[in-house]
Order: structure tokens, then C-alpha cells, then sequence
């Protein structure tokens, strides 16, 4: 497979910095070989399912660590809230069907 590109040279960039103008960029062909079809059969369900899997255990990743955060939060008890405690626990944003979109 060839992949055609705009690329900036170092040498374009210098040379428009000492003219005082834009550089411009330089056509780049790139040649790649490619030894996996991902998406070769429309009918094949791997990717759904791919991503499937993967969301669900986003999902379960995030309910964990949010359940951890609601019991640091809760543990004082008797209605008072322990705010200073949710600093310490880092919930990453879920990331749904993200893993296997590289397939589609």
C-alpha cells in the first residue's frame, strides 16, 4: 500500500523562517504492507463484538471506581460528607467502544 502525505522539511521550515514566509510542504510517499484485512468481510460481526466486550468492562471498571469513591465519601457517616477523601481517588473517563475502533 502507498500513502501519500504533506510533510514539512526541516529544510523548508529554515528556509521560510530566513525569507520571512510560509513553507510550503514537500509531497511524501510512504509504503506500507499491510498483512491484516480488518474489515475485509462487511458481514463479519468481530468488531461488534470487539467492542462490545471492551465497553462492558469500561462500564465495570468505572462502576468500581466510582463505588470506591462513594464509600470514601460516605464513611464518616451521620450525614456528613468526607469531600477531601474524593481527591485521592483518580476515576479516568470511560473510554466506550474506543479499543476496537481502530478495526473498523
Amino acid at each position: 500500500m502507498r500513502l501519500y502525505d504533506l510533510r514539512y522539511s526541516a529544510r523548508a521550515l529554515a528556509g521560510a523562517a530566513g525569507a520571512s514566509r510560509r513553507p510550503v510542504p514537500e509531497a511524501v510517499r510512504r509504503s506500507v504492507d499491510v498483512h491484516f484485512w480488518a474489515r475485509a468481510d462487511t458481514r463479519d460481526r468481530h468488531v461488534s463484538t470487539r467492542a462490545a466486550i471492551d465497553e462492558r468492562r469500561e462500564r465495570q471498571r468505572l462502576r468500581a471506581r466510582v463505588g470506591v469513591l462513594r464509600r470514601l465519601v460516605d464513611a464518616p457517616g451521620a450525614g456528613v460528607l468526607a469531600l477531601g477523601a474524593a481527591d485521592r481517588v483518580d476515576v479516568p473517563p470511560a473510554r466506550h467502544r474506543h479499543g476496537a475502533r481502530w478495526l473498523a
